[in-house]
């Protein structure tokens, strides 16, 4: 394989090399269908998305599933909420407890952003079959689940 006329066949036998240049052309499609649009940077499409389909989640829950320090998911969440996007609400069943909840505002975009994920990278993957995109979604999470 050949990058810039460089010969890069002494780095395809490391993961981490092939997910790096696979990550730039999928950060490319994000940006142009993701985060120029709706002002998301990845891991706030990420928190929008997950807080969507699990209401009430607590920020620690958030801080585990992001594999990211608690501190850093507290920073995240400030912007969100500054945003009017995100909510902090405190447990029914534990007032010590916090619990996270998307704003209407919130909720809209990221039904908004999540549909126009759908199929924002079909142009990348389209040298793959359906069954080659299903083993290569497969492989990365087999790789994420060892990682975390």
């Amino acid at each position: 394989m050949k990058r810039g006329g460089l010969d890069t066949a002494a780095m395809q036998h490391l993961v981490g090399f092939l997910l790096a240049m696979a990550t730039v052309g999928a950060r490319g499609v994000f940006e142009r269908n993701i985060g120029e649009p709706f002002g998301l940077r990845e891991v706030e499409f990420t928190i929008l998305v997950l807080l969507h389909r699990n209401r009430g989640a607590a920020p620690k829950q958030l801080a585990q599933a992001l594999n990211l320090p608690a501190p850093k998911v507290t920073l995240l969440l400030d912007r969100l909420t500054e945003r009017g996007l995100l909510e902090r609400r405190r447990s029914p069943s534990d007032g010590r407890a916090l619990q996270l909840h998307l704003t209407g505002k919130g909720a809209q975009l990221a039904q908004r952003a999540l549909d126009a994920s759908l199929h924002m990278e079909d142009d990348l993957l389209r040298g793959l079959s359906p069954a080659e995109r299903a083993m290569l979604c497969e492989l990365l999470l087999k790789v994420a689940r060892a990682a975390g």
